[in-house]
């Protein structure tokens, strides 16, 4: 489905549909990222999609905090939000609640959302607003110049743990997942094809989306997927979900992933006594999270990384509910008066 806008032809004030391209969500500002940066990655697949959504560009807004990330509102032509650390979930929650109708994105970095934004992230995903949320996770802080983030690896060398980090880093996924998010996802900077259909897939959905994009920041934290990444590895070192599919990965496709009787995960190799039939069946669409939850557990070298789409299920969105509450309310007491409201309950003259 491509964009379309309103517009007249030849001045006879008939409609004319004009469709979108990637340039027309190209802003005319300079993008200010540091050469090779993956940010220009994601920026270019964001701007691909979003024509293909049938989504007016004065109808979204792109909402950030503070980080490299942060500046992603810039760079697209719509209308955008520049907040202040952490704080982009809560900007984007008055937004889509003062205007359902809009479609709301959150940029944001592991360091602005899962630090200072910790709060703010946790709680914008409980109430299930219908907005997305897009985490650019490269590992460390970028933008103030190679500080440790909350998702640093335990024993990371960097300017401020000389000695190695010595916190256990955070797993975005699981605390969306434990948020009780209804869309979550991964995706990865350089899987152009795959992030693509990441990001059209959380805007489809009704809901809160959650989608952690693995990130290279090759300044200060260069390679640090390259692990599992590497075009010559991903087959052996990722797995895809697919909805409905048992959990198969490698080159010749000769492994997989099934459930011990310990209800633990455990790689297998397939062969004549195990069959694909034994492995676990991806089911984006089960009601609870705990199997979502312990893939986004698989962490290499232990397991193959899985990306692509953890979870994916209904339920009533914030701004709807809050919609109907106050139908509700207003047709149980009335729409009310402003000057009734001000003058009620105790009052004080001051002279």
């Amino acid at each position: 489905m491509s964009a379309n806008i309103e517009n007249t032809n030849g001045g006879n004030g008939d409609a004319a549909p004009v469709k979108l391209t990637r340039k027309d969500y190209v802003s005319d500002q300079e993008v200010r990222w540091c050469p090779g940066c993956g940010d220009y990655a994601i920026l270019a697949q964001v701007q691909k999609v979003m024509p293909e959504l049938g989504i007016k560009r004065e109808n979204t807004v792109f909402v950030s905090g503070i980080g490299c990330s942060s500046r992603f509102p810039y760079y697209m032509n719509t209308y955008g939000f520049h907040s202040i650390h952490g704080r982009a979930p809560a900007v984007a929650t008055g937004i889509k609640a003062s205007n359902p109708e809009l479609s709301v994105w959150v940029i944001t970095g592991d360091g602005d959302a899962l630090s200072i934004g910790g709060n703010h992230l946790i709680h914008a995903i409980r109430r299930n607003l219908d907005i997305n949320i897009l985490l650019f996770n490269n590992r460390i802080y970028g933008l103030t110049k190679g500080q440790y983030s909350p998702t640093s690896e335990f024993g990371k060398k960097t300017k401020s743990t000389p000695f190695g980090v010595i916190d256990y880093p955070l797993n975005p996924l699981s605390v969306a997942l434990a948020a009780e998010s209804t869309f979550v996802a991964r995706s990865v900077d350089t899987f152009t094809t795959h992030l693509q259909e990441m990001v059209e897939r959380a805007m489809r959905h009704k809901g809160v989306s959650f989608v952690e994009i693995y990130q290279n920041c090759n300044i200060f934290n260069d390679h640090a997927f390259d692990m599992f990444t590497e075009r010559a590895v991903k087959d052996d070192r990722t797995i895809s979900l697919e909805h409905g599919k048992p959990l198969v990965f490698g080159k010749e496709k000769n492994r997989g992933v099934k459930m011990r009787s310990d209800m633990h995960l455990e790689v297998v190799e397939l062969n004549d006594t195990t069959t694909e039939a034994d492995l676990i069946v991806h089911n984006e669409k089960a009601p609870d999270s705990y199997l979502a939850y312990m893939l986004s557990r698989m962490e290499y070298p232990d397991y193959p990384v899985p990306i692509g789409v953890f979870r994916d299920v209904e339920k009533p969105t914030y701004e709807d509910l809050l919609e109907s509450q106050i139908e509700s309310a207003i047709a149980k007491l009335g729409p009310g008066s402003l000057e009734k409201l001000i003058n009620s309950g105790d009052t004080w003259v001051i002279e």
